[in-house]
C-alpha cells in the first residue's frame, strides 16, 4: 500500500506526495500526457524529440544537468506511445532544486535553432543506430504497420521515418510544446523523505504561477476489428531467422486486460513458463523465446517473439507456438499454475515499491491513466482473475484473424 496526498493547483497541475522516512532521498517525477499517439502522421517522432529537447536548457537554466549534479542528484527520461516522463532523485534536503529545474522548463523551455539542430542530430542518429543498423531493429515499424491501419499506434515511438524529425521546423516544435507541456496536462509526483505539507508548499511556490495552458482534447479514431491474419517476410542483414506473432489486446483499463497480462506471464515469465520450458528446454525448437504485452492506454498488443534453433524451420517454429496457444484455448489453466503467476506478480509489485522513484513514477502513471488509487487496487484485481477468465480471454485473443506474423530471414 502506497499512501499519498493529492493537491490540485489552480492551474490544473496535480501534485501527489508519498512520505517515506526510511530513505534519505527524494524522487521527483513529472509526467506529461503526451506520447507518439498524439502526433500527426506527417510529423512523427516529436514526443521523443522533446524528451531530448527538454534537456537543452530553459530561460533561467542554460545547463540542466549542472545544478542537479551540484545538488547530488541524477536524472533521466523516457517516452512511450501514451506519455512522457522526466525524473530526478537526490538527497531530500535538495528537493527544491529539482522543482526549480522542472518548473523552469515547463514554463520557458529554450527552443532555439541551435538547440533544435543539436537534438535533431542526436535523435536521427539514435533512429539509425537502433532501427536501421541493428538486427531486427525495425521490427516495431513492421508490427505497428501490420496491426494498426487507423490508430496512431501504427508508428513506433521513435517515429515513422527520420525525415520527420530532420524536417521539423522551429514553428512545428514550439507549437507542439505549447500544446502539450503545460500544468493542465501533467502530474507532478514526489516520493521520499519529505512531508506532504512541505512538498505541496514547494510545488505551489515553483509551479503555481505557471499559466495552465489549454487542456488538450483528443479525437483518436479507434482501430476497427481485424478481418484476416497478416503475414510479412523480411529479408534483412540478420544473423539468424526470427519470428514475431502479435495479437491485439484490450485497452489498459478494460477488465480483461488483467487476464491477458497473466496469459503473457504463463507463456513466458521465467524458466518454468510454458514456452520456455516446452519449446526451448524440452523440444529444443528455439534458442530464445519471449512473450509480453505493450500495456497501452488504448488497445495494444501481445507479442510472442523467438529465434528458432539451428536446423528448425520457421514454419515448424510458428506451428509450435500456435500449438501452445491452442492448448490455452482448449483447456482451463490449472488453479495452481495461475496462483503461482499471480503471487509472482504480487511479489514483483511489493519489491518495486521499495524504490522511491518507482513509487513516484507509478503514482503519476496511474493518476493520468485513471486515478492514483488504482495503483493500490490492482494487485487485488490480478489475484481475483479466475482460470475461467483466462480461458475465455485466450479464446478471444489467440485467433488467426486477430494476428500478424512477422518473419525475418537472413539476406
Amino acid at each position: 500500500m502506497v499512501n499519498f496526498t493529492r493537491t490540485i493547483l489552480p492551474n490544473g497541475l496535480r501534485v501527489l506526495v508519498h512520505e517515506d522516512t526510511s530513505t534519505p532521498l527524494v524522487a521527483v517525477n513529472i509526467t506529461y500526457y503526451v506520447g507518439s499517439r498524439d502526433e500527426s502522421a506527417e510529423k512523427t517522432g516529436f514526443a521523443h524529440l522533446f524528451e531530448h529537447l527538454m534537456f537543452a536548457g530553459s530561460k533561467n537554466v542554460p545547463d540542466f544537468d549542472d545544478p542537479l549534479q551540484h545538488a547530488g542528484g541524477e536524472n533521466n527520461a523516457f517516452t512511450t506511445n501514451d506519455y512522457t516522463t522526466f525524473y530526478e532523485i537526490m538527497p531530500a534536503i535538495n528537493l527544491e532544486t529539482a522543482l526549480w529545474l522542472e518548473s523552469d522548463r515547463m514554463l520557458a523551455l529554450r527552443i532555439s535553432k541551435r538547440a533544435l539542430d543539436v537534438q535533431r542530430k542526436v535523435v536521427v542518429e539514435e533512429f539509425k543506430e537502433t532501427c536501421l543498423n541493428e538486427p531486427y531493429g525495425d521490427s516495431w515499424h513492421h508490427l505497428s504497420e501490420m496491426m494498426f491501419q487507423v490508430h496512431p499506434y501504427r508508428w513506433p515511438v521513435i517515429g515513422l521515418v527520420p525525415e520527420h524529425v530532420e524536417n521539423a521546423t522551429i514553428e512545428d516544435v514550439r507549437s507542439f510544446y505549447k500544446s502539450w507541456y503545460n500544468p493542465s496536462n501533467a502530474v507532478l509526483s514526489i516520493a521520499g523523505n519529505v512531508t506532504a505539507e512541505r512538498a505541496a508548499a514547494l510545488a505551489e511556490k515553483w509551479f503555481g504561477n505557471i499559466p495552465p495552458g489549454i487542456k488538450p482534447t483528443r479525437d483518436i479514431a479507434p482501430e476497427p476489428p481485424q478481418q484476416a491474419p497478416v503475414y510479412r517476410e523480411v529479408r534483412a542483414n540478420v544473423p539468424v531467422p526470427a519470428i514475431f506473432i502479435a495479437f491485439r489486446t484490450p485497452a489498459r483499463l478494460d477488465p480483461d486486460f488483467y487476464a491477458v497480462d497473466l496469459l503473457s506471464d504463463i507463456l513466458a515469465q521465467g524458466h518454468s513458463s510454458r514456452l520456455y520450458r516446452r519449446l526451448l528446454k524440452e523440444r529444443k525448437l528455439f534458442s530464445q523465446i519471449d512473450a509480453y504485452i505493450t500495456a497501452n492506454v488504448d488497445p495494444g498488443l501481445l507479442v510472442v517473439e523467438g529465434r528458432p534453433a539451428e536446423g528448425v524451420s520457421v514454419e515448424a517454429a510458428i506451428a509450435a507456438v500456435w500449438e501452445e496457444l491452442e492448448l490455452l484455448k482448449s483447456s482451463v489453466v490449472e488453479t495452481r499454475e495461475l496462483e503461482k503467476i499471480q503471487h509472482k506478480f504480487e511479489s514483483t509489485v511489493v519489491f518495486s515499491e521499495t524504490s522511491a522513484i518507482n513509487k513516484a513514477q507509478n503514482l503519476a502513471f496511474y493518476e493520468l491513466l485513471d486515478r492514483a488509487e488504482l495503483m493500490n487496487e490492482e494487485v487485488g484485481i490480478y489475484l481475483n482473475v479466475s482460470p475461467e477468465d483466462m480461458h475465455r480471454c485466450a479464446n478471444e485473443l489467440f485467433q488467426p484473424d486477430n494476428s500478424a506474423t512477422l518473419v525475418y530471414v537472413p539476406a
